[in-house]
């Protein structure tokens, strides 16, 4: 395996590992600025790869900001080892994910932020959006750059296999193919209205933690899996 490195918007690097055993991709994203962010840590076995890949932008130990999306050992299995690496690293986290889980689990108090909160990173800020149960977990959100529109959407348009980092084809049927197999995703009255409210940022890059990143038209993406994901609801409502 190795932990490949792409720019996938000015100073936002995609670090990506395809894993064969289970057929898909495990990205994190290192916003490179004053105050560098991660956002995804990563399997804790993944660790030495990934944060050698890092450390070919920006010292691992100047790292100031661990974020990830929800609470899962691939989002965040690796934590401390990068609060061990990077000393002066804080994680930060939803409020109430971090009430529930991450004040426990981090060996050092993490930083809560409130839906719509910013981190300004010096050159970047990263606003957070609460997303609960989108695509699945109580503590579920995103992060969003906004300097470069930028969206770091975790487990939405997971996809199976292998895949280019940066890409404008189209990522919503891979997603749905993943679905059928995975069942992965929540499907509540609040699924396509959330994943609406994020289109309508119309962000110009989506960061997929399971699959590549995309440059093409990431507003509407997002609709048309708001759409696919709002019919299979309203047909188990129905059953």
């Amino acid at each position: 395996m190795e932990t490949t490195v792409t720019e996938i918007a000015p100073d936002i690097y995609r670090l990506s590992t395809y894993i064969k055993q289970a057929d898909l991709l495990f990205n994190q994203f290192l916003v490179d600025a004053e105050e560098p962010l991660l956002f995804h840590c990563g399997l804790r076995a993944l660790f030495p790869l990934v944060s050698e890949a890092v450390a070919r932008g920006t010292p691992v130990a100047g790292l100031r900001w661990i974020t990830f999306g929800h609470v899962e050992a691939d989002e965040c299995g690796s934590m401390n080892s990068w609060l061990a690496a990077a000393p002066h690293a804080q994680v930060a986290h939803g409020a109430m994910g971090c009430a529930v889980s991450v004040n426990d689990l981090a060996d050092r108090p993490p930083r809560p932020l409130d839906h719509g909160e910013v981190l300004d990173l010096g050159g970047k800020r990263v606003r957070r959006l609460e997303t609960p149960h989108v695509p699945h977990g109580w503590d579920a959100g995103l992060m969003y750059e906004e300097t470069t529109g930028t969206l770091l959407c975790g487990d939405l348009f997971t996809r199976i296999g292998d895949a280019p980092a940066l890409t404008e084809s189209e990522i919503v049927g891979p997603a749905l193919a993943a679905e059928d197999v995975f069942g992965a995703s929540c499907l509540t009255a609040d699924t396509a209205p959330t994943m609406r409210e994020l289109a309508a940022l119309e962000p110009t890059t989506l960061g997929l933690m399971h699959g590549p990143s995309y440059a093409g038209n990431c507003g509407q993406a997002l609709r048309d899996l708001a759409a696919a994901y709002e019919e299979r609801f309203t047909r188990s409502a129905e059953r």
